[in-house]
């Protein structure tokens, strides 16, 4: 194993030479070929206030190393101050001896997804102890993979031949790199190595005294300042963001309790408890985070709110802090809002086709409103970012207002808000309106004031977009009338609600078909009969999905676009099941119906649809169910319809003229569910996926926080 500090020997025997001229008389020093301290060496000497090296060594490894001129006529002339090099100068000219290239790790793309790859191929703990790190893997011809290592020490080659041993498949290269940002790079790259949550936690807890018990005697002032500052806070503070962020949490709690501070991350919309620090860190942990979100940390007894900016790993990440004061101490829980998830298109959502096209088509109109619905964290405002920037035009002005901003829009005006001055929602679009807009988007309808300026905004030949908090699409309409806006507006201005919620998609690294129970099959009102060509799968956990059997989150969708019929209830104030039954009754296809449907394709579980959607009557459910059977056809038939065409334009191209078109007969067994099986079909699932869902994206990432 290379020592951590390659020229830890070299440094040892400079330190021997050192002390060994310090003690020499300036006789001595001159007999042996050492500079007398403060004296200037003319023929065969070096200028040098600190004297070390002996002369004609000296001059040697210079003239050899490139450094400076060769001597001439055996002389050197060194009359000049001569400083000595850099260690990263002695690093370049030894590289250059040995034949490797020296480099700088700006010039690659430590983000790539080669680079992600060959990350995997060295352990963390060996990239510590060797001091190395992986850069990229590439292919060249039809040879072994190239991997290509960036290490510290030009002069130890052994470890090249160690990593050919160690990954017989590949051809190790090796490019030296500054130690310094080897070091860095596996920090940022690998984590934080043996510093785990785990290991930090433990050492805090061997290192509990009596100070929390003296702290409950009154005997110890605290400091809030000092315990936010205190080292060992910070780090804790620093990995339990850093962790959130890299498990893809949504939001991070921290909960006092009698004897105890829980901590829970809620991952994939799910909370899931972590290892928690001792309870005598409570204060401090409270307070660095506090600090960091700009709150006042000598204040305890009232809400506070604040916001957190971090990037880690090249990602822009920020974290809404909401602090409330509880009986065992102050309760924090932090929204992540990750923005490179929020940069994703319409079609990466989940929604079907049919009903993306008729959503985009309700969008472009020049004037109405289109509302969101859900509940919190169930992705409204990522729907809203992905249809505003699909309908984006740069003819049209675009402005937002948002409590806050989550991601920038390029070309689009957005406006903060800001209670503690008065800048409302209400407040906001009264100076929107002046603005001359052509499309809005309110962050959230949170009273009747906001409602009834969107509303006139709608009236007045603007474009609205916005969300609110109903469990379906169909309670938005008497949600709105409850609040007391008048029927004949809505019917004049709604054009469409968007219900949602978020469901987990099944790991793809543990995914395994199965046999759904008797049970499953009753909650959605199918028989066995109705399902035995379909294969249904779920996952069952391995460590890429922390054993959950699922990772990442998609939408299931249910659109209502207001008809003429579903205006009149509306005129009439029907009830929320009226108007559902109406919608139904005219093709709508529920969030659960489309649950279904993504169980049939593989991309989901019956018991997460179940947990998102409720149960309906069976008459309700068979209905829905017929919707998605035929959504299901309309599959097959695009998937028939585009083989028939591949066929025939194979045939053309082949020049087999008067054979014609050859029937395309179905086999049994071609079902949706099977189209969905990478196993058995993987080609005919994933077109005829992408053709009616629009493009889909590995659901590595959350794609929805709200």
């Amino acid at each position: 194993m290379a020592p951590k500090d390659p020229y830890a020997n070299a440094k040892k025997e400079m330190e021997l030479l050192i002390r060994e001229e310090a003690a020499m008389s300036p006789e001595d020093r001159r007999s042996k070929g050492y500079i007398p301290r403060g004296e200037s060496a003319t023929k065969s000497g070096i200028k040098k206030k600190s004297n070390l090296f002996n002369i004609d060594e000296t001059a040697t490894w210079v003239s050899q190393s490139g450094l400076a001129p060769s001597p001439s006529s055996g002389e050197i002339n060194f009359d000049q101050e001569f400083e000595l090099p850099s260690e990263q100068e002695i690093i370049r000219s030894l590289t250059e001896k040995v034949g490797l290239p020296y480099v700088s790790l700006d010039q690659y793309k430590l983000e790539d997804p080669l680079a992600v790859k060959a990350r995997s191929y060295i352990p963390s703990s060996l990239a510590r102890d060797r001091r190395i790190f992986p850069l990229m893997e590439r292919v060249e011809g039809g040879g072994k993979p190239i991997l290509t290592i960036a290490i510290s020490d030009p002069l130890n080659i052994t470890i090249v031949d160690d990593l050919r041993l160690l990954l017989p498949e590949h051809e190790v290269e090796a490019v030296v790199v500054d130690e310094e940002d080897i070091v860095d790079s596996i920090d940022r790259y690998y984590g934080m190595g043996d510093e785990s949550l785990d290991n930090i936690i433990e050492s805090l807890n061997q290192e509990v005294d009596d100070e929390a018990t003296m702290k409950r005697q009154g005997e110890l002032e605290i400091d809030l300042e000092s315990l936010a500052n205190d080292p060992p806070v910070i780090k804790l503070v620093n990995l339990l963001l850093v962790n959130a962020i890299q498990d893809r949490a949504s939001d991070l709690h921290i909960e006092p309790f009698s004897g105890s501070l829980r901590i829970r991350y809620r991952v994939d919309g799910v909370l899931r408890e972590i290892p928690s620090p001792p309870k005598s860190l409570q204060v401090g942990l409270l307070s660095r985070i506090k600090v960091m979100a700009g709150m006042n940390i000598a204040e305890n007894r009232i809400p506070q709110d604040g916001r957190i900016r971090l990037s880690i790993s090249g990602k822009e990440v920020d974290l809404r802090v909401s602090d409330i004061p509880t009986v065992y101490g102050e309760s924090i829980v932090m929204r992540v809002l990750d923005k490179s998830a929020m940069m994703i298109g319409v079609r990466q959502l989940g929604f079907q086709q049919e009903i993306l096209e008729k959503l985009l088509n309700e969008a472009r109109k020049p004037n109405g409103i289109v509302l969101v619905t859900g509940p919190t964290g169930s992705g409204k405002t990522t729907t809203l970012y992905a249809v505003l920037a699909e309908v984006f035009d740069s003819g049209l002005k675009f402005i937002t207002t948002e409590d806050p901003v989550e991601y920038e829009l390029p070309g689009i005006i957005q406006v903060n808000i800001n209670p503690k001055v008065n800048l409302t929602f209400a407040a906001c679009l009264r100076a929107i309106l002046r603005q001359d807009p052509d499309v809005i988007l309110v962050g959230e309808i949170r009273d009747v004031e906001t409602a009834q300026i969107s509303i006139q905004a709608a009236l007045t030949g603007h474009m609205v977009f916005s969300t609110l908090h109903t469990n379906s699409a169909a309670a938005t309409v008497t949600r709105l009338v409850d609040m007391g806006i008048e029927p004949f507006l809505l019917t004049s201005t709604l054009r469409a609600v968007v219900g949602q919620r978020l469901i987990r998609t099944i790991c793809p690294s543990c995914k395994e078909p199965y046999i759904p129970s008797d049970l499953e099959l009753e909650e959605f009102a199918v028989t066995r009969e109705e399902v035995e060509e379909i294969t249904f799968f779920h996952g069952h956990g391995c460590d890429n999905c922390n054993f959950t059997g699922y990772k990442g989150r998609l939408g299931i969708y249910e659109l209502m676009c207001i008809s003429e019929e579903l205006n009149e209830l509306i005129l009439q104030r029907a009830s929320t099941d009226e108007i559902h039954a109406l919608a139904l009754h005219q093709g709508m296809e529920t969030m659960r119906s489309d649950g279904w449907l993504k169980i049939c394709l593989g991309v989901t579980t019956f018991e997460e649809v179940s947990r998102q959607t409720p149960r309906e009557d069976e008459e309700t459910a068979r209905a829905e169910m017929a919707l998605a059977r035929r959504a299901m056809e309309r599959i097959d038939e695009a998937r028939r319809r585009r083989e028939a065409e591949d066929n025939a334009d194979e045939i053309e191209e082949a020049g087999h003229e008067g054979f014609g078109v050859p029937e395309v007969v179905e086999t049994p067994g071609a079902d949706a569910g099977e189209y969905a099986s990478e196993e058995e079909d993987g080609n005919a699932s994933e077109s005829s996926q992408l053709e009616y869902f629009g493009e889909q994206t590995t659901q590595e990432e959350d794609p929805a926080r709200e």
